[in-house]
C-alpha cells in the first residue's frame, strides 16, 4: 500500500481493523519537476537510480534495529522504487553481476515481508483494543500475543539474513554501476560500465520507457482482467502487484513531467490502497487459522479458538465487501479507459510525449 503516509480506515466495519498507513505513499514532498534537455535523459534516470539507493540504504540501521515499523515499510518501498529504475538502465533479465546486485534487493524486501504484515495487523489490533468499549477484548488481546510472538521470530529470521548480504558492498557495487568511469552522472551521452556497450542516447532512452510501459502495463491488464474472471486470493494479491509495479514505472515517466501521468498516479494510488486493504483482511485471516490452528492452543484455549473463529467469519465478510468495490472500480471504469488511452498515446510515440513535458 503508499507514502505521505496516509492512514486507510478498513471500509468494512464489520472487523474494525483499521489498516496501518498506506505504505506506497512517500511522507516527503516531491520536488518541482524541472525540464530535462535533449541528452540529459540518462543523467535524470541516473540521479533517480542513485536518490532510491540513498535512501534504501539509510533506512537500513533502522530495520535492523527492529523498532521503527516505518522503516520497514519505507525500506521495502525504496527498494521497489530502485528496482523499477534500474530496469530502464539495465532492462531485464539481468545478467552477470547486476544479476546478483538485483537480487540482494529483491530478498531484502522478500524477508521483510512477513515482519511488515505483522506490523501492519498490530496498529490495527492495537487500535481495537485502546477504544474504551472493545468488544471481545480477551480474544484480541490473544491475536494481539499471537502476531507479537509472530513478528519478533520472523524478524529474528530477517535480521540473520540481512546481515549476511553485505550490504555495504552491495551498495559500493551498484553506486559504481550508476557511474560513468567512477564519477557522478553528467548530461553528455552516457555508457554502460561494461567494455564496449553501446552508447545509450536519447533514442534508446524512449524505446526503453516504450517497451517497459507495454510489458508493464499490458502484464496490469492480464492480471486485472484475470482477477475478475476468476477472484481466488492469490490472482487478487497478483494484481495488488502489478499494480504497485505499473504506479512506479509511471512514477519514473511522471518525474519528466509527461502529461496525464499525475492524473493516472492518482488512480493507481487508489486503487492499490484498496487492494491493500484487502491484503490486510486475508493475512488477518491466514494468522488467525494458524493461531487457533496449533493443538496446544486448542487444548488449553477452546473458547478464545471459538471466538477466533467468529472473528474469521466476520472477516471474511468485510474482505468480499472490499472484493466487490474492486470489482466496480477495475471493470471498465472511467478510470481504467483513461489509463489504457494513456498508455497508447505515451506508446505511439514516447519522444513526442516526452516533448510535451
Amino acid at each position: 500500500m503508499d507514502h505521505s503516509k496516509e492512514s486507510a480506515h478498513a471500509t468494512a466495519t464489520i472487523v474494525h481493523i483499521p489498516a496501518a498507513p498506506e505504505p506506497e505513499i512517500d511522507k516527503h514532498p516531491r520536488k518541482k519537476i524541472t525540464q530535462v534537455a535533449p541528452g540529459e535523459e540518462w543523467h535524470k534516470v541516473r540521479k533517480l537510480a542513485v536518490r532510491q539507493l540513498d535512501r534504501f540504504m539509510a533506512l537500513e540501521p533502522k530495520v535492523l534495529r527492529g523498532d521503527d515499523p516505518d522503516a520497514i515499510h519505507d525500506m521495502r518501498v525504496a527498494s521497489r522504487r530502485l528496482q523499477q529504475v534500474l530496469d530502464l538502465i539495465y532492462p531485464p533479465p539481468a545478467e552477470g553481476v547486476m544479476r546478483k546486485l538485483r537480487r540482494v534487493i529483491r530478498r531484502s524486501r522478500r524477508t521483510l515481508s512477513d515482519v511488515r504484515n505483522c506490523d501492519v495487523l498490530l496498529a490495527g489490533v492495537s487500535a481495537r483494543l485502546g477504544r474504551k468499549r472493545a468488544s471481545r477484548r480477551d480474544i484480541w488481546t490473544a491475536v494481539e500475543h499471537y502476531l507479537q510472538q509472530r513478528r519478533s521470530k520472523n524478524f529474528d529470521k530477517a535480521l540473520g539474513k540481512i546481515s549476511k548480504m553485505n550490504m555495504a558492498g552491495f551498495y559500493v557495487n551498484l553506486k559504481d554501476h550508476l557511474a560513468v568511469n567512477g564519477q557522478k552522472p553528467h548530461p553528455a551521452p552516457l555508457k554502460l560500465l561494461e567494455v564496449g556497450a553501446p552508447e545509450l542516447t536519447a533514442g534508446h532512452f524512449y524505446e526503453r520507457v516504450g517497451k517497459a510501459l507495454e510489458r508493464v502495463a499490458q502484464a496490469f491488464e492480464n492480471q486485472i482482467v484475470q482477477s475478475l474472471a476468476d477472484p481466488r486470493a492469490p490472482v487478487i494479491h497478483g494484481a495488488r502487484i502489478a499494480t504497485k509495479r505499473l504506479r512506479y514505472l509511471v512514477e519514473v515517466i511522471h518525474e519528466f513531467g509527461v502529461p496525464g501521468s499525475d492524473e493516472l498516479l492518482v488512480w493507481l494510488r487508489d486503487l492499490q490502497r484498496h487492494l491493500g486493504e484487502w491484503h490486510d483482511l486475508e493475512v488477518l485471516e491466514e494468522m488467525m487459522i494458524e493461531m487457533v490452528a496449533r493443538p496446544e492452543f486448542l487444548r488449553e484455549h477452546l473458547d478464545v479458538a471459538l471466538g477466533v473463529e467468529k472473528l474469521i467469519q466476520r472477516n471474511r465478510v468485510a474482505k468480499k465487501e472490499l472484493e466487490e468495490k474492486y470489482f466496480l472500480e477495475a471493470r471498465g471504469s472511467p478510470e481504467f479507459r483513461r489509463m489504457k488511452e494513456w498508455i497508447a498515446y505515451l506508446l505511439e510515440s514516447p519522444s513526442a510525449a516526452f516533448a510535451r513535458a
